[in-house]
């Protein structure tokens, strides 16, 4: 099976249903009309220059029927960040990856002032070349049997390439996943059981498809299970997202963390009253969050763990089995194991080392690079560079990434218990990021980042008090906001250039 297939199977079991209703351009389309706007699309993208197709459109149905078309043309969708650097993404995409075509929107391009890259279509000119004759068309190919039309679009096996997505790119160049169709609809169908995930459901997808947290959860997923999408282009836009799905009865809600603190602080009581669903992940959410959500709405966000390898997901809470702050059970068809981050030894339960998982959802490969695939998956066996345990009762839980661990002293530090202990310690709506930067002297140092004011003396004292030494900032630096890529996720690789260039003497 497909991804594209089983669309159109659910595509002609649902028919007049509704599939999307996209608000940024209050746009409805039923699962027919999306199948035929599809099909009608593939005519088109099959007139393209062979190779991959680059795909630069927010969260709408234009990126949905994009995405569709691509797969049903034979070809394969690059996915491409538009929010940070969207011309310097674009051409890596197309060197890294060897294409030409990107499908993108004069809109967008407009609004985030991006210069017309060599190679862009504009969905905007595709859909006024579409003839009656291309309506027609479809209109009739669409009403074959789900069988005859299957045979139409592009066939194939699970294994081939379904899209490549590119790794956040926080701590080093981004990296180009590629993932199967069987990674994919593996992912989908294990955590289907885990959540009990049905038709009915609605789902507010306002995540990104550049991020394979978005494309696999608020796309694939409910496509998957012929659900309603309340699509939204801006993840930012708290107030109207939180308005969307109050009207609108959502009853599924996923985001990182720092798109959950802004629905937080826009929403009202009730707004998320219809929610069944509210998870996030990509990022730790703190137990502030939790905290919040459960006084202001009596809702439990549930956290997760996953990886762009992945598919992504790895481990999830559910409503039946949660351990706030874990990140949950490995879902059914993944296994997870520990191995020191030294010896290579299999971790007993409680004992941190690098997180491993094996399963149908472990990428095909990084394109085009077999050493950097060879290096991270061994024996199907890929390792994520995040730093975890297992407890007794089958928990996952996430410490951070090897890389934010430093060794001083002969001691692995953690960055991130650090700034566990300091986030506690902090006013409110304050947020912070704890970092190492080279030292001439000491070799390295601790800093941390805050936003808003804080008392340095009153809270190190504090911290004193729970972590060794070792690990207490040498300084703080406060600033008005915290770096963070289009996922939502802190953006550690910035952070760390602007602190050398801060401290760097004058």
């Amino acid at each position: 099976m497909l991804l594209h297939q089983r669309f159109i199977d659910i595509a002609k079991k649902f028919g007049s249903k509704k599939a999307i209703h996209d608000f940024s351009t209050n746009r409805e389309l039923s699962y027919k009309k999306t199948l035929i706007a599809s099909l009608i699309l593939t005519r088109i993208i099959k007139r393209y220059h062979s190779g991959f197709i680059g795909v630069m459109i927010p969260t709408s149905a234009g990126c949905i029927l994009a995405k569709l078309a691509i797969l049903m043309a034979g070809r394969v969708p690059v996915m491409i960040n538009y929010s940070t650097g969207a011309e310097q993404n674009a051409r890596y995409a197309q060197q890294k990856c060897n294409f030409t075509t990107i499908i993108t929107s004069k809109t967008l391009l407009e609004k985030i002032e991006c210069p017309v890259v060599e190679g862009m279509v504009f969905l905007e000119d595709i859909m006024a070349s579409v003839t009656g004759f291309d309506k027609i068309r479809a209109l009739i190919t669409a009403s074959f049997p789900a069988g005859l039309l299957k045979k139409l679009v592009s066939c194939g096996d699970e294994n081939n390439t379904a899209v490549i997505l590119f790794t956040s790119g926080s701590e080093k160049d981004p990296k180009a996943v590629e993932l199967s169709h069987k990674n994919i609809l593996s992912n989908v169908s294990s955590v289907t059981p885990i959540f009990e995930f049905r038709s009915d459901d609605i789902f507010m997808c306002a995540l990104p498809y550049f991020h394979v947290f978005g494309l696999t959860a608020v796309l694939w997923l409910p496509l998957y299970h012929g659900m309603t999408m309340l699509t939204y282009a801006n993840p930012l836009d708290y107030q109207k997202i939180c308005t969307i799905v109050r009207e609108h009865q959502a009853t599924f809600l996923i985001g990182t963390p720092a798109f959950f603190w802004g629905y937080l602080r826009k929403s009202s009581p009730g707004d998320f009253a219809s929610l069944r669903i509210a998870l996030t992940g990509a990022d730790k959410c703190s137990d502030a969050l939790r905290e919040g959500f459960k006084t202001k709405h009596n809702i439990t966000v549930l956290e997760g763990y996953g990886a762009t390898e992945c598919s992504p997901i790895i481990s999830t809470n559910t409503p039946a089995c949660n351990r706030p702050g874990s990140v949950g059970k490995p879902i059914p068809g993944t296994r997870v194991r520990i191995i020191h981050y030294e010896t290579e030894d299999q971790c007993k339960p409680g004992v941190d080392g690098r997180i491993q998982v094996k399963g149908d959802s472990v990428m095909k490969g990084y394109y085009n690079d077999a050493e950097q695939t060879c290096k991270n998956v061994k024996d199907g066996w890929y390792d994520t560079g995040d730093m975890g345990n297992l407890d007794e009762d089958g928990y996952l839980w996430h410490v951070g990434r090897l890389k934010r661990f430093v060794k001083i002293g002969g001691e692995m530090v953690s960055l991130v218990r650090i700034e566990h202990v300091l986030e506690k310690l902090l006013p409110e709506d304050s947020f912070c990021c704890v970092v190492e930067v080279p030292d001439t002297i000491k070799g390295s140092r601790i800093i941390a980042v805050v936003t808003g004011e804080v008392d340095e003396q009153a809270i190190l004292e504090q911290m004193a008090g729970q972590l060794p030494p070792i690990a207490l900032p040498k300084a703080f630096l406060v600033w008005e906001s915290l770096p963070k890529m289009g996922s939502g996720k802190i953006d550690f690789r910035t952070i760390t250039e602007q602190i050398r260039q801060q401290l760097k003497p004058s």
